[in-house]
């Protein structure tokens, strides 16, 4: 496995690739996954990995939660609650500004951020 010197963190998980892949995310990426689930290092000018049916581009959190924003206006928010103990995160469909998911206490904003990124897949998938 190729490792980032701790950066690895900063992708999303192998799962959640996936399922944006499936979704059609089509943003250029600086890393990727084997279909298998290796995390690989990928070019130095970022690339659309996508494109090609062995591997899974990995965005980083930013990235995906960007995508959400542009493709779909889905926003979402982690915020910390009970004085930085919890975590919780909400959606928002901007075109229609109405809160469309919410689910608090999560240990880690980790936690939160990965929870969140699930939502919108399912919110996305249940919309086609």
């Amino acid at each position: 496995m190729y490792y980032l010197c701790g950066m690895e963190k900063e992708f999303i998980p192998y799962q959640t690739a996936l399922d944006l892949k499936e979704l059609g995310f089509d943003e250029p990426c600086i890393k990727y996954y084997w279909t298998d689930g290796m995390f690989a290092k990928g070019y130095e000018n970022p690339f659309n990995y996508n494109k090609r049916d062995n591997v899974i581009s990995s965005p980083t959190f930013s990235q995906a939660f960007r995508w959400f924003r542009e493709k779909y206006k889905l926003h979402s928010n982690i915020i910390s609650t009970n004085m930085w103990t919890t975590f919780s995160f909400y959606i928002d469909d901007m075109p229609n500004k109405n809160p469309i998911a919410t689910h608090l206490d999560f240990n880690t904003y980790e936690e939160a951020e990965q929870a969140c990124l699930i939502k919108l897949i399912e919110i996305v998938k249940e919309k086609k």
